[in-house]
């Protein structure tokens, strides 16, 4: 007797099995299917459990958070751990603010109001930045005013979208209050919540985000925005007992928000201010002045980020004590302008700190410097002076790139494809640069070289095998004309000198008018300063220590160097194997790889005479 197997769900196999399945039966056995009615109503049965099967499947998957693909699923498995995806988030721009007023009567300050407007074309595109604050200046006597944050910087923030509000009024508790604004553009980060107590009344209260509460009570006034199947938000206010207080019958409930274009307003360099500034009924024109570029505009957070995120949020549990917290904490929060984040205890840096955290960020590209370090303000600010432990302080190291330099020679026969040698080689390289792009370039990413080289083997049946060299490069800008004690920390053992090859080289520079480089010893570790011929003309600039991987450099004096940077390249103890630690990061210099084709015949018939 024939078995259906319901493992299979695509509707041909469900047909033929229900048809393998009757023609076993005896009273079928003569039956024609294909010509009689009866096929019609296997058609409707495959169909029918087609459908159910598929139906199961899908909601079998939506149930997980690993394995659901509906938006709303993912974002629904997110709540559950705490984690709440993140909006569309407005491109920011910094900007200097000036006002000049010459009359004598003119006022020691003068308040800009928030929500001033500005705006910048980008691709003949008009979008409108604010201020979301007020902000102050005061005469510096002689009629200029230069508007100042609450940090007393003059680098004023500005931020894209267009000014929206939304009002409810709110019900009686048994009406089941719900709070939506159906609006899929807002920007959450822009939210302000005021509770009026009256509908008419002018007196209010602000309520808080719960991301940015530290401690809650029964009264204290905190609200919860959350994203809704449709893609709108919808606010969510506590009962009196849990999450604060709630609003109460009567209160009227005003939403301001930001309404954002999200990446589209990336790139914004030239701002004018929509409106002039009324001093004492007098119109002036506010001055400004670019700081940085608008950046960190980006869409809704996507299905893939929110379900790395939420699971490593979740273990976090709004604290931060452990280094895998920091991560979780600061990528939760800031990913718009973070594309990676990797953190380390004091007792495993080098050399040991105790009492700190390292905290090593890769931002995302077209931010300056004075965006990145306002943004490490807001995490020490927002997050760890909040969540960490108290007698722990937060340290910013900055990613170090280490690159390597791949040699990559493959036996190649023409006979098995119709690419040239040059055409093969391309091949290769591509594929070298696209494996880092996709599996290292991020912090904790290790290179090992079979893995690459697997994925070489498997690009042609003409590559008949591969192998790889491999160097390891660090960069240094050494002070030009002065000599200088520098250290180069390898995250890798370099290999022990010995009589054939040089273990440590640097690209070249001018040192006393002749091109030169540095290279150990053959046979030792001190380091030299050779003319390209390999004659010494600094017999001992510094050494290298095999086992820290640390190159040491003793008063360094180039008199120019080729570029902006020096590059040193060191033979690693393990080319297998390249891991990097703490804030390194690892790169390819495509500049100084490359793929090497030789051609092997595998046609070994001969003619014999």
């Amino acid at each position: 007797m024939a078995t259906i197997q319901s493992t299979d769900l695509d509707f041909d196999t469900i047909k033929t099995n229900l048809k393998t399945y009757l023609q076993a039966q005896s009273e079928f056995a003569d039956y024609d299917f294909e010509a009689s009615g009866l096929s019609n109503i296997l058609d409707v049965l495959a169909y029918n459990t087609h459908i159910n099967g598929l139906i199961a499947n899908f909601a079998t998957n939506e149930s997980f958070l690993n394995t659901a693909q509906l938006r709303s699923s993912v974002v629904s498995h997110a709540e559950v751990l705490g984690y709440f995806p993140r909006s569309k988030t407005s491109s920011r721009a910094t900007v200097n603010l000036d006002l000049t007023v010459a009359d004598a009567g003119r006022p020691s300050s003068i308040t800009l109001p928030a929500y001033t407007t500005f705006t910048t074309s980008i691709e003949d595109v008009t979008y409108t930045f604010q201020t979301l604050e007020d902000y102050i200046a005061t005469d510096d006597g002689s009629g200029n005013y230069s508007f100042l944050n609450s940090s007393e910087s003059a680098n004023i923030e500005i931020v894209e979208g267009t000014l929206r509000t939304k009002t409810f009024i709110v019900g009686d508790v048994s009406d089941g209050q719900v709070y939506v604004i159906p609006d899929d553009t807002m920007d959450t980060a822009t939210m302000k919540v005021d509770v009026y107590d009256t509908v008419s009344g002018s007196s209010f209260t602000t309520y808080t985000n719960l991301t940015r509460a530290v401690r809650i009570t029964s009264t204290s006034t905190i609200y919860q925005v959350k994203e809704v199947p449709n893609g709108y938000f919808e606010v969510i206010f506590g009962d009196g007992s849990v999450l604060g207080q709630q609003p109460f019958p009567g209160n009227k409930i005003v939403i301001t928000y930001l309404s954002t274009s999200a990446d589209l307003a990336n790139g914004g360099n030239s701002f004018t201010a929509s409106n002039d500034v009324d001093v004492d009924g007098t119109d002036y024109t506010l001055s400004t002045t670019l700081v940085s570029a608008s950046t960190g505009g980006a869409a809704k957070e996507t299905i893939s980020s929110i379900k790395n995120n939420a699971t490593i949020a979740f273990a976090s549990q709004q604290r931060m004590v452990t280094v895998e917290d920091y991560k979780a904490q600061i990528l939760a929060n800031y990913s718009s302008y973070i594309t990676d984040v990797n953190a380390w205890g004091g007792n495993q840096n080098n050399p040991p700190v105790y009492g700190r955290v390292y905290v090593s960020l890769k931002f995302i590209d077209g931010l300056t410097d004075s965006q990145k370090q306002n943004i490490k303000d807001q995490i020490v600010t927002n997050l760890t002076n909040n969540l960490a432990i108290m007698s722990i302080d937060t340290v910013f190291s900055d990613p170090t790139n280490v690159y390597l330099e791949l040699g990559t020679t493959f036996n190649f026969d023409p006979d098995l494809t119709n690419l040239t040698t040059r055409g093969i080689e391309s091949l290769v390289t591509n594929a070298v640069n696209s494996y880092f792009t996709t599996n290292l370039q991020k912090f904790n990413k290790v290179f090992r070289r079979s893995s690459l080289l697997t994925e070489i083997d498997k690009l042609s049946p003409a590559i008949l095998n591969s192998k790889m060299d491999v160097k390891v490069q660090l960069r240094l800008s050494p002070t030009v004309g002065t000599a200088t004690n520098y250290n180069l920390y390898f995250p890798v053992s370099i290999a022990s000198p010995d009589s054939i090859s040089h273990k440590v080289v640097s690209s070249r520079f001018t040192y006393q008018g002749t091109t030169c480089v540095i290279r150990n010893v053959l046979g030792s570790n001190v380091l030299q300063v050779q003319t390209l011929a390999g004659t010494a003309l600094v017999t001992n600039v510094g050494s290298y220590t095999t086992s820290t991987g640390i190159i040491s450099l003793i008063a360094f004096n180039p008199s120019a160097i080729e570029g902006t940077e020096m590059k040193f390249s060191v033979i690693p103890a393990n080319e297998s194997t390249i891991r990097p630690l703490r804030s390194y990061v690892i790169d390819i210099d495509s500049g100084l790889s490359f793929a090497r084709a030789i051609v092997d015949y595998q046609n070994t018939l001969t003619t014999l005479a």
